[in-house]
């Protein structure tokens, strides 16, 4: 399939990357246009502009920071809008709000062209591999015509819903790691204070009940106190913000994903916002006394 994919960072460029090792015509555009330049390399065509990227494109992926973001390069002077023809497919594998997802896929079908929601979860190795979970929204016609596409990224692709769903999903999903991360910071910070040898410790405790994602690719980040990027603290802190207003609007209860985005309000005021999620240890150490 001809495809364009806006995007190129720590997530959409190795997932660029693999949509092109699955045999697509890749058309790439990103932001910063220097990041272009490795898929260029391998054979992927550069487009100046959204709008530019789309023209010919039967597939329009978009993988972007936030909510106006993807709102200014879909619906904006030089969005995709202006140069998808009727009939192609804009997948938006960003994680927004799904209010303006649902606004955003209206204004486009005015327009004939469809669009469907696939935010993914996996991380940066996750992208990398190919092996990301996606979550979907929209018709189910589109998500088949597009699953070709979606497989050259992800493992475990499920189609959870109408449009907008699979943006609800990630905020399930976040929703649940934040409780996940914290759990095991405090878990290896009672552990270092005791002077355990937490590398035993975590395989002592990884294969049974508190196994996790989490536990098993970020606890040594959290015992060393060191944490490389994989997946932004401020991007998980805009992540909350979006579960939080959708559990304002339905009356649910929230209490530990509030206080997660509090200790991220945190550590993004002190600078930390680039860092990877698990820095949340961070607070967890520093207020138990560890160095």
């Amino acid at each position: 399939m001809k495809v364009a994919f806006i995007g190129l960072g720590t997530m959409g460029g190795p997932m660029a990357l693999n949509v092109m090792k699955a045999g697509h015509d890749l058309i790439v555009h990103n932001r910063t246009r220097p990041r272009e330049e490795p898929l260029a390399a391998q054979g992927a065509r550069r487009a100046g502009s959204p709008r530019e990227a789309a023209l010919e494109a039967e597939v329009i992926i978009t993988s972007l920071s936030d909510t106006p973001d993807v709102e200014e390069v879909v619906l904006g002077n030089k969005g995709v809008i202006q140069g998808a023809r009727p009939g192609s497919l804009v997948v938006d594998m960003s994680t927004i709000s799904p209010d303006a997802t649902r606004r955003i896929e209206q204004v486009l079908r005015a327009k004939g062209v469809k669009m469907i929601d696939a935010p993914v979860s996996g991380g940066s190795e996750g992208a990398q591999k190919g092996t990301l979970a996606i979550m979907v929204g929209g018709e189910p016609e589109d998500v088949a015509r597009v699953m070709p596409v979606l497989k050259a990224m992800g493992t475990q692709i499920t189609h959870v819903g109408p449009s907008g769903a699979g943006q609800l999903t990630k905020a399930i999903n976040q929703t649940i790691i934040a409780g996940v991360y914290l759990s095991v910071a405090e878990g290896m910070a009672l552990g270092l204070k005791a002077g355990l040898d937490m590398e035993k410790v975590v395989e002592a405790i990884g294969e049974g009940a508190a196994g996790s994602w989490v536990l098993n690719y970020r606890s040594k980040n959290m015992i060393d106190n060191n944490y490389p990027l994989g997946f932004r603290v401020r991007l998980h802190q805009k992540d909350l913000g979006i579960a939080l207003e959708a559990a304002k609007k339905l009356g649910v209860t929230m209490p530990v994903a509030a206080l997660a985005g509090q200790i991220e309000n945190g550590l993004v005021a002190r600078g930390y916002g680039d860092e990877d999620l698990s820095a949340v240890a961070r607070s967890i150490r520093e207020q138990s006394g560890i160095d």
